[in-house]
Parts: structure tokens; sequence; C-alpha cells
């Protein structure tokens, strides 16, 4: 059993990619969440149809693969489930304590500045007015924020990882398919959660962001493998470049009203509304064709991801739960500070560099207070081990 364990740890190895990418998409969220910051532009969500929400569910989804997949395939079903269930009930607990300490913060700061703004501009009216009623709401994960939507997509996926990771370890290619099953459905019968107040709906709909997150895991136990060969085709790069181009040449018909005048009326027809709550194809397609350039340019050891250039960025994607908290809560006082105390260019730059700081520094004390040596014995390991010893003496 200890060689089964052993083997099971040395087969996985930490991709540093996917915290690279985790730590940048961590930063492209607290910057989109400041309304009208000029530091925002350098995010993703400006120059093509996929934003950090893609980052997040796709990285999440890898990595349920690439853990637990090799866990369950050994035959460890239960101890993965447990693990999984551990981490959905954390970001559980996680999700209470921001949402209490960010309508805090949203009340003292419309209170303070008598400014009602806030309570409208954040959906946190309702609250403050009935908290009652919707602290229940809060519980059940049916009453969200603004801008604390997406943690109850991710315990909805990885409180059912464990099923899905079952299946997919016997018969990947029919998990995926039922994945796709799902997402179409999702589409064609309009399935969603129920939220608050009623009529609503999750603003990430769990029945078709499953499929990023279902993919992805079908790439890490082994579904990435079987396609290589054509993630490396000449083919595949230049339809993903041509797909990248079109999103960026789109979007940039948002913010130009002369560009937005040379596209067809039959184009816009076909591709709008670009629907973020299903996960428009779309969106999915245009991260696919990034996430196939990363892969195939990017190789798992590339050289800058251990450099000291590049460590910011990797140390907030390594404790990504705390962080992505963090800047929540960050963002709304880079906001408050903005809107009371107006400023220039200069101010934003200045408050979005101190956030991320803020947020690095946060993802070091916890990358320091994990290498504090542990000096405490659980008395049952010890027991048995010290049972373990004495077997030999005694026969």
């Amino acid at each position: 059993m200890a060689k089964s364990k052993a083997s099971l740890s040395e087969a996985i190895e930490r991709d540093l990619r996917l915290d690279f990418f985790r730590g940048l998409g961590l930063w492209m969220i607290f910057l989109d969440h400041i309304p009208d910051d000029v530091v925002a532009w350098l995010t993703l969500r400006n120059y093509g149809f996929s934003d950090a929400a893609e980052f997040f569910v796709f990285i999440s989804g890898y990595l349920a693969g690439y853990i637990y997949g090799p866990i369950v395939r050994a035959g460890n079903l239960l101890a993965a489930a447990k693990r999984l269930l551990m981490r959905a009930w954390q970001m559980y607990v996680a999700h209470i304590l921001l949402f209490l300490a960010f309508t805090a913060q949203i009340a003292r700061a419309a209170r303070k500045f008598d400014n009602p703004m806030y309570k409208d501009e954040f959906n946190v009216a309702n609250f403050l007015a009935h908290p009652d009623e919707l602290i229940w709401q809060a519980l059940t994960l049916r009453y969200k924020p603004v801008d604390l939507d997406v943690l109850p997509l991710y315990i909805v996926l990885v409180a059912t990882a464990p099923l899905m990771l079952w299946a997919m370890v016997r018969r990947p290619n029919l998990t995926l398919a039922g994945s796709v099953i799902l997402y179409i459905g999702a589409h064609i019968f309009d399935w969603n959660l129920a939220s608050y107040p009623p009529g609503t709906h999750w603003y990430f709909n769990p029945f078709a962001w499953q499929l990023m997150f279902v993919f992805a895991a079908w790439c890490s136990t082994g579904g990435a493998a079987r396609i290589w060969f054509l993630i490396q085709s000449r083919a595949a790069m230049v339809i993903a470049i041509a797909w990248i181009a079109f999103a960026f040449l789109i979007v940039m018909t948002w913010h130009n009203a002369f560009l937005e005048s040379l596209v067809p009326k039959w184009m816009i027809k076909l591709i709008y509304p670009i629907d973020k709550t299903d996960l428009d194809m779309l969106r999915f397609t245009h991260f696919l064709a990034l996430a196939l350039l990363v892969a195939r340019y990017i190789p798992r050891h590339w050289g800058p991801l251990t450099s000291r250039w590049l460590r910011p960025v990797v140390l907030c994607g390594q404790h990504s739960l705390p962080n992505f908290c963090l800047g929540v809560f960050l963002s709304f006082g880079v906001h408050y500070i903005l809107v009371q105390y107006p400023g220039g260019i200069w101010k934003q730059i200045v408050l979005s560099i101190a956030g991320m700081a803020i947020m690095t520094a946060m993802a070091w004390i916890l990358d320091r207070a994990e290498k504090v040596p542990n000096l405490f014995v659980d008395v049952r390991e010890s027991e048995a081990s010290e049972t373990t010893t004495m077997k030999p003496e005694l026969a």
C-alpha cells in the first residue's frame, strides 16, 4: 500500500503552466471587476470572446482529472471523493464568508458616503432590507451579489466530480459525449438552477459550463494524448489563429462604430447574442483555440515558469481560492475609492497595481506558512506506526 501511494505521488507532478494561467486569471478577474478601469484593457475579454472564467473552469476540470483520475483508476474512488467533497465544502465556506464580508463592505460604503448606488449596483439592496429571508437564500446558493457568481459554479462542479471521474476512467469518450448531450439539452430546454429573486437563474449555468469542466478532465485523463497529433497539425494551428483573429476583429467592433458598420447583417444575426450564462459555443471554441496554441508552444518545463519574473503570478495561482476572495474584496475597494475620490488614469494604474501586489503578498505569506514545519504528531498515526514496528518482535 505504501509503495502504491508513493508511485501515485511520483506520477502526479505539478504543472506550473496551470498555476501561471490560474494566477493570470486571478489578476484578470480582479481588474475586470473594477468598472471603467483603464488597466482592465489588458485582460482577455477585451480581445476575444472568452475571458478568465473559461480559464478557471478549464483548469479546475483539468486538475480534477490530472490529480484524482489516477487515484480513481487505482480503485480509490472513496478517497478521491472524500478529498473532492472536502474541497467543495472549503469553497462553500469561503463563499459564505466572502458573501458576509462583501455585503458588509458595500453596506459600510453606502452608509459612510450616503450613496445608495453601491447597494443597487452590486445587488445587495434586498439583502440589507430583508436579511432574515435572504441569508437563507444565500446559504442555499440561490442569492448571490454581483461578482460572487462564479464560486457556486465551482462548488457544484467539484461536488459532482467524483461521479464524473468514475465514469471518465471507465468510458472517457462516452462520458464526454454525455456531457455534450447535457450541454445541448440545457440550450434546447433552458435547463438552469433557480436563483433569487424568483424567476431568475444562475448567471453561470452549471448544466452548460460543465462541458468545459468535463472536457478538461477528459484531456487530462488521456484525451489530450489521443488527439496530440491533431493539436500538432498545421491545419489545427491555422484554424486556431484564424479564429482568434476573427474574434479579435468582432470584439473591436464593440468599441468602434466604423468597424461595426462593416460587419454584414447576416453575420450579426448568426453570432449574436454571445451568451456567457450558457457558455456560448463562440466562447468555448475561442478558448480552445487559445489552449491549443498554449499546449503547442509552451511545454510543461518551459524555462520562464521558474523565473523570478513570473514567480508572483505562479504564486497567486498556487493559492487561488484565498486570492480569488481577496481579489473580489479588493476590486470593490478600488471601485469605491475611484468613485468617491476621482482621479486620472495614473490613479487607476496605481490602485490596480497595488491590488495585484497585495494579492501577490498574500500568496507569498501563504506559501511561507506552508513551509513552516508541523511539530505536532497525530496520535493515531503514532500508535499505528508503533504497532507495526512491534509486530515482528511479538512474533
